[in-house]
């Protein structure tokens, strides 16, 4: 095919009679490539987004697949395969993904997001639709009835044994009335929940069904508990109910003929019948059940080869993918022949990785990021304590702060806080684990290796007293034991500086974590009469838009209820100012909530100017040996910056610089500004109160 036919394909299906593939393209394409002559032939187009779940009908005569519209809404589109007439088989209105074309060639069975049945929320008063999704199916026939209703002959006792059906008898007939189509939807008689990766496979449907989990594992009974499990599920057509094929699957594919599963659980491999439960991946190998041994795969790797095509792989995804098409006036194809001399230099993988961070950096624009797989390891970490711990005078190694536990925060456990172990700041450390405490070195060398496992500590009182053993279990990260006390801490100094007429809510980033730390103290703190929002070291997301909702909230009444206090309509809204705080590591969204807290008029900005990077992207690419690669693909245009907040920022309504100076002495005088302008603002717009009941 000439260079650039087919773009970067994204999806890709081959027909079941081998005479075409059907592709998806980054721009939106849908192609059909003739196999005999390679002639392309364009199906469809869109400007939202990349058709996927591509699939042929068993004849070869129709394509589906799943066609987007604007964010999240998708439908399904078909296609005859020899004159490319178009038709939409599902309306425009919901999220309608993974069509698969049944093996006798009468339904097209999808998943859709569809169902509407909202969850209040246990925390404020809002509703989500937590589960959404479930299996639907179109009859494609006009004269086929619903597999799920009343059949004129009766449900079969058993199912045909199809086995037996010669070859030589052909593929079904993939029969398709397009008039009244959309109508002939009907749902799988399934709860709703989360799916995906649904197939066909020899007399049903199969899919995988997803657990309902947190983002944070907050919810999991302990934290080293393991995350719930996918389940392999199978839905038999004929017989009409659910059977579970596997209780812990992360993908599968099905074979040709419908009859096999290619099942990857854990990092393992196995063939398993389609129709029937697999046994544990542990048992021997049997007709049924085959245990793929992925150790016996041999790869043999020429780094510099390798590298060599990543580097151009990475300048075709660049080119294909970045926010501008002109890339931004720079000559890319230069760029890339001016740094491609510099592979011949390059001895490791550490060197690739400079060097494709230097040709990125050429185009000047934020989230152009180069990550390589791996991290640290899977070997035993230092075990924390979660306390400031220094040597005294006198050679022993004493606490002199015990950090808080956050008991909303099951990664925020402080092991010296714990119940029983009755450790208090001006205790020795004598011993851990039965060996002395070096006076030079500490405790720290004998906690090595001891993270979340339990260990003997020899305590001295500070009071004095005989010497006192217990036992901890210690962290392998105190990040967030540390974050919550400062949080706290400058909760507390607000409340203090402002005599508790201030609230103060910290965000540290634009995802999930930091929406559960904005809930945290939401109702206490919006309810004073004003309130500061932190949003320094912001690292970003997608959440702005949720917590702008929040803080661009008015008061337009109130709710009385005989013998309780007073409720602010709409709840959860500021009763007075609201100033915001920021500095030069508010970052990507964090750069964007700032810019919208100015275009809404919620507040001023105190602090500095922020990062700069609003650009963003879906870190969707990653090279051969799995490193990743970005594309800024997202461009932000924001009211009174336009493009401007890309390597500028968010310039602040008044600036205030934190020197070293300030850091040193413990002063925050960027918080003490927020602090004076909120309390002025009050000076002249109090903060509203409910009204007196009327005479």
């Amino acid at each position: 095919l000439a260079a650039g036919q087919l773009g970067r394909v994204l999806a890709l299906t081959v027909a079941p009679d081998g005479s075409r593939v059907a592709v998806g393209s980054h721009d939106g394409r849908v192609l059909l490539v003739e196999r005999e002559t390679g002639e392309v032939r364009e199906v469809d187009r869109s400007e939202n987004g990349d058709a996927t779940g591509l699939a042929f009908s068993p004849d070869s005569a129709w394509l589906a697949w799943s066609h987007p519209g604007p964010r999240p809404l998708r439908q399904l589109k078909l296609a005859n395969t020899t004159d490319l007439s178009v038709t939409e088989a599902t309306p425009l209105r919901f999220q309608d993904y993974a069509p698969a074309f049944t093996l006798d060639g009468k339904h097209l069975a999808f998943l859709s997001t569809r169902s509407f049945d909202p969850v209040y929320d246990e925390y404020v008063f809002d509703l989500a639709f937590v589960v959404g999704d479930r299996p639907h199916l179109i009859t494609l026939a006009a004269t086929t009835p619903s597999p799920f209703g009343p059949q004129r002959h009766g449900r079969p006792f058993e199912t045909p044994d199809k086995d037996e059906t010669p070859d030589s008898e052909g593929r079904p007939t993939t029969r398709v009335d397009l008039e009244g189509l959309a109508d002939r939807i009907v749902a799988f008689p399934v709860e709703a929940g989360r799916y995906s990766n649904l197939r066909a496979a020899k007399d049903g449907v199969l899919w995988l069904h997803h657990p309902v989990q947190g983002v944070l594992g907050a919810t999991r009974a302990t934290p080293e508990d393991p995350d719930p499990k996918t389940e392999l599920e199978r839905y038999d057509l004929a017989q009409q109910r659910i059977e579970h094929l596997a209780g812990d699957a992360d993908h599968f594919e099905v074979s040709g003929d419908g009859k096999r599963v290619l099942l990857w659980t854990d990092h393992k491999l196995r063939v398993v019948p389609s129709d029937r439960r697999a046994s544990g991946s542990d048992d021997d190998d049997s007709d049924s059940n085959i245990n793929v041994d992925l150790s016996r795969i041999r790869q043999t790797v020429d780094p510099a080869a390798e590298w060599r095509q990543m580097f151009d792989e990475t300048g075709r995804i660049m080119r294909d993918n970045f926010w501008r098409p002109d890339m931004s006036g720079v000559d890319w194809t230069g760029v890339l022949d001016r740094y491609r001399p510099l592979l011949d230099r390059v001895a490791t993988h550490d060197d690739l990785v400079d060097l494709l961070w230097e040709v990125h950096g050429e185009l000047g624009t934020s989230h152009a990021y180069v990550t390589p797989r791996g991290g640290h390891g899977h070997g035993e970490r230092q075990g924390l304590l979660g306390a400031d711990i220094s040597r005294h005078e006198d050679g022993s190694w004493r606490i002199d702060r015990i950090l808080p536990s956050e008991t909303s925060d099951p990664n925020a456990r402080a092991p010296l806080a714990a119940p029983g172990v009755a450790v208090r700041a001006g205790d020795a450390i004598l011993a851990v684990a039965g060996q002395p405490v070096d006076p030079l070195t500490g405790p720290a060398p004998l906690l090595v290796g001891t993270a979340g496992k339990p260990i003997e500590l020899t305590i001295s009182p500070a009071g004095g007293g005989d010497p006192r053993h217990t036992v901890v279990v210690p962290l392998a990260d105190e990040e967030p034991l540390y974050y919550h006390a400062w949080v706290a801490d400058r909760r507390a100094y607000v409340h203090e500086k402002s005599g508790g007429r201030l609230g103060y809510l910290h965000v540290p980033d634009m995802q999930a974590p930091g929406w559960a730390q904005i809930h945290r103290d939401l109702r206490v703190e919006v309810a004073r009469e004003g309130l500061v929002v932190d949003v320094r070291e912001n690292r970003g997301g997608h959440t702005s838009q949720l917590v702008v909702e929040k803080l661009a909230r008015r008061i337009v009444g109130w709710d009385l209820p005989r013998g309780m206090r007073p409720y602010s309509y709409p709840e959860d809204a500021p009763r007075g100012p609201v100033v915001a705080v920021a500095n030069e590591f508010s970052g990507s969204d964090g750069d964007i909530v700032n810019a919208a807290i100015k275009a809404l008029g919620i507040g001023p900005v105190v602090g500095t100017r922020t990062w700069g990077g609003v650009i963003g992207i879906d870190s969707r690419y990653r090279l051969v040996d799995g490193t990743l690669i970005t594309q800024p693909k997202y461009a932000f245009w924001l009211e009174g910056y336009g493009w401007g907040v890309e390597n500028h920022g968010v310039d602040p309504d008044v600036e205030v610089v934190q020197r070293p100076q300030d850091y040193a002495a413990g002063r925050d005088t960027q918080l003490d500004e927020a602090i004076r302008l909120a309390l002025e603002s009050l000076e002249t717009v109090p903060a509203k109160t409910p009204p007196v009941l009327p005479t």
